[in-house]
């Protein structure tokens, strides 16, 4: 699994479960030269931490790239095959060729180069780590912006996830047009919107 000479790139996604917001993916290759202490699966690191780290990938990796499949696609597609693509677009859109790509979980994009799907790969390799704080920072900052534009559901609070309030907003405003009309929350509250 780790004896591939040459580049090694890490691949992560972040927003499968939420109701709302584009699926985001990042694929990073670290430079060994340059370590970054403290990596680790961004869901285990505190806000700060995260944004902290997020500044010090981008600057210490030797490259990077963070992609998004949107809402439109996750509708169209199903989110499985959006994320895939958005993790295809990540490797895609790095400025130099992996000779290998780690994906973190049990499925893989279709790519032109050799990868590898490691479970609980967020924990164990430290370039998907760096991968799942990109793409995490990424998307916690869309939930900002869009909780700006859309204030009554409260992006910013549950970050798109299905809370008890963010479920509540969505009877009481029904649904804005970056939910996920495919989840079975939003579906519901439309039907029974347009039921009444």
């Amino acid at each position: 699994m780790w004896d591939t000479p040459g580049l090694l790139a890490g691949v992560d996604e972040a927003g499968r479960g939420p109701l709302a917001g584009p699926v985001v993916a990042a694929a990073v290759i670290l430079d060994e030269l340059n370590p970054i202490e403290g990596l680790a699966d961004s869901k285990k690191l505190t806000a700060a931490r995260r944004e902290r780290l997020y500044d010090e990938i981008r600057a210490k990796a030797l490259c990077c790239a963070v992609a998004e499949a949107s809402v439109e696609e996750i509708d169209d597609l199903n989110i499985l095959q959006a994320t895939l693509l958005a993790m295809r677009r990540a490797v895609e859109g790095l400025r130099l060729k992996p000779s290998k790509v780690l994906v973190d979980g049990n499925q893989l994009p279709r790519l032109s180069v050799l990868s590898e799907a490691v479970v609980k790969g967020d924990a164990l390799v430290p370039a998907i780590s760096a991968a799942s704080i990109l793409a995490k920072v990424h998307r916690d900052r869309w939930c900002l912006s869009y909780d700006r534009e859309f204030p009554q559901y409260g992006f910013a609070a549950h970050k798109g996830y299905g809370t008890a309030v963010h479920l509540a907003a969505l009877r009481a405003h029904g649904a804005c047009p970056q939910h996920r009309r495919s989840f079975a929350p939003v579906a519901q509250v439309m039907r029974d919107g347009s039921a009444s």
